[in-house]
């Protein structure tokens, strides 16, 4: 079953959903189920999330701003409108080089598949 705050054929400003917050990053879920689901995160200049563990197979799109994501151990920084993909159980970071918003897509893996 999937969840969602939204309406079917509403056009929204993805950006618009979510607003910074000064004392912790903001999460807003735009829709989720059982397999994974669409969220946008909302980070002012200098927040962070600390290293963690991804929970599904992620891909991360930079709505606006730039964002050094660190994953692996490896540095990226992302600009508005870059993406990258990253496989479930890896460890990443993030941190704002300015106030920015990310999209976050989570897809669960199949645990059938081949």
């Amino acid at each position: 079953m999937l969840r969602s705050d939204y309406k079917f054929g509403e056009v929204l400003s993805l950006a618009s959903q979510v607003k910074e917050d000064s004392q912790n990053v903001q999460f807003k879920s735009i829709f989720e189920n059982l397999n994974g689901g669409v969220s946008i995160l909302a980070f002012l200049k200098g927040q962070s999330l600390s290293t963690h563990l991804a929970p599904a197979e992620v891909m991360i799109y930079l709505v606006e701003g730039n964002v050094e994501f660190t994953m692996l151990d490896n540095k990226h920084e992302l600009k508005a409108g870059d993406f990258l993909l990253m496989g479930e159980g890896v460890p990443h970071s993030v941190v704002a080089k300015c106030d920015s918003k990310i999209m976050l897509i989570k897809v669960k893996s199949d645990k059938t598949e081949g």
